[in-house]
């Protein structure tokens, strides 16, 4: 299977795709019919040659897709708000304030989930140091937790109706890319047999994120405790590089030692993709061909 360096997201009720410096976003609109923006791809970070380096180029990826994705989220939500009192603003200011708060919800989103699968998972295991003195037994307990808060973090908003759309949707975005890699004509019937799983998915990436950490982590020694978080903190940027540039291998290799090492990311991609129906398909489809 051929890579098609083609990527996605699901937001709601709808899917954006991003191939090459363009990215669209569709939606189905609460009237049935499908709306499709299309627009330019632009770094946060403008471009710049170290953008390209190994390890560099994951986080600078990892936060434009958090600020692209926020806002194609915002996108997708504007069709479905309930009509409110408009307030008349000029467009320039306007768009200030929409970029603040993308801005906005992407710092808070990033601070909420260093806290909760960093530093969190730290504090519980000091339990442990009531046990045993053990370094190695301290960061194995560390590793569990962070592991199970992700699981329960997961499975919690996987059971949310609204959350269980959008992994529908989600499940479209990875037919689509993988009936276009399989060199499929694109169309409903060969996306519906198409997998819904894929190697260069944001929860294999978070995964992954989770399991280098673990790693990093057996290595950090130091009786202050401050400066453990502090190192976990500095370390953030590194780990998120070192699982961007195994997604970006896993996307392009065949190699069967990197299969094996995608199969766990792969298989928790069956608690956030779900079987999408035909219109969901439809809305997956209309997003591809407008980006080539």
């Amino acid at each position: 299977m051929k890579s098609s360096n083609i990527g996605g997201q699901a937001v709601m009720e709808g899917i954006m795709m991003r191939h090459g410096d363009v990215y669209s976003v569709g939606v189905r609109r609460p009237d049935g019919e499908i709306e499709i923006k299309v627009e330019d791809y632009k770094s946060v970070f403008g471009k710049h040659g170290w953008m390209k380096w190994p390890l560099l180029r994951g986080v600078v990826s990892f936060v434009d897709s958090l600020v692209v994705g926020t806002k194609c989220l915002m996108y997708s939500a504007s069709f479905f708000e309930e009509e409110e009192e408009e307030i008349q603003r000029e467009p320039e200011k306007q768009k200030k304030l929409d970029n603040l708060f993308i801005y906005g919800t992407v710092f808070v989103a990033l601070l909420l989930s260093i806290g909760l699968f960093m530093v969190l998972p730290y504090w519980i295991a000091q339990g442990v140091k009531y046990l045993t003195a053990s370094d190695m037994a301290f960061a194995a307990a560390e590793a569990v937790v962070r592991i199970v808060l992700f699981l329960i973090y997961l499975l919690l908003i996987s059971r949310m109706e609204d959350i269980q759309r959008t992994f529908m949707y989600h499940g479209a975005e990875h037919k689509c890319i993988n009936c276009i890699e399989q060199g499929l004509e694109l169309n409903v019937e060969n996306v519906r047999k198409s997998s819904r799983l894929h190697k260069r998915c944001g929860t294999s990436f978070l995964f992954l994120v989770m399991f280098i950490s673990i790693i990093f982590f057996l290595f950090i020694h130091t009786d202050s405790g401050v400066m453990r978080i502090m190192a976990r903190l500095i370390m953030v940027p590194v780990i998120a590089g070192c699982a961007y540039e195994f997604i970006r291998l896993a996307g392009r290799s065949e190699s069967a030692l990197v299969h094996l090492l995608s199969m766990p990311g792969m298989a928790l991609q069956r608690m956030t993709t779900k079987e999408p129906d035909d219109s969901m398909i439809e809305v997956g489809i209309a997003s591809v061909e407008a980006v080539f």
